[in-house]
């Protein structure tokens, strides 16, 4: 069985197996959700801090933080950690494009430079919204057409309608599901009990 390593700042945290079977594991200190990395998360768990660790590096999600991602999809997505949960759990799920395009088009909108703008746009839609993109999000046909037509002179709104219709697709499929999930329901155990123990 293999092993792999993850470090905090030089030191060994833990050693975690490889396998669909390393249940609880210690939360990556620099989540890659937020990065343009994919990297693969063996468990939610790691959003949590384990059992036996308290120490001050360690993530410490409340029971009421963890429970306010279910009041609605837009709080989700604006807690940090709600956002990377939320897209482990899509990756259990193999629909990690919606939530990767999501987070691509709230990048673009930030950038202030007009020829960053048209360089961004043309490499969201060939990685997401083309109909040959690797990681082709579900959009209607007008809405793609559109779409492409608009690169010829990008905005900060562009990737806009394409942007909320993936949103509602997610908000009204994907997000249920991940309130009901198992993942989601054992986040809010854990975090409960956690919570329990810090105030004894």
């Amino acid at each position: 069985m293999q092993l792999a390593t993850i470090r905090t700042r030089g030191q060994r945290v833990l050693q975690l197996s490889n396998t669909p079977d390393s249940r609880f594991c210690t939360m990556k200190t620099r989540l890659g959700c937020l990065s343009n990395k994919s990297d693969s998360y063996n468990d939610f768990s790691e959003f949590l801090p384990p059992a036996h660790e308290t120490t001050a590096r360690c993530l410490k999600l409340s029971t009421d933080e963890v429970v306010r991602w279910s009041e609605s999809f837009d709080h989700l997505l604006s807690h940090k950690y709600g956002l990377a949960a939320f897209r482990t759990f899509l990756r259990t799920e193999f629909s990690e494009e919606n939530i990767e395009f999501w987070m691509a088009c709230e990048e673009y909108k930030k950038i202030k430079s007009s020829t960053k703008l048209v360089s961004k746009a043309n490499k969201i839609f060939k990685e997401f919204i083309d109909v040959q993109a690797p990681r082709e999000v579900n959009i209607d046909f007008r809405t793609r057409e559109k779409t492409k037509q608009s690169l010829e002179d990008p905005s900060p709104t562009t990737l806009n309608e394409v942007q909320a219709q993936v949103h509602s697709l997610m908000e009204k499929d994907s997000y249920p599901r991940f309130l009901r999930s198992k993942m989601y329901q054992e986040m809010v155990n854990r975090a409960h009990a956690q919570g329990q123990r810090r105030s004894v």
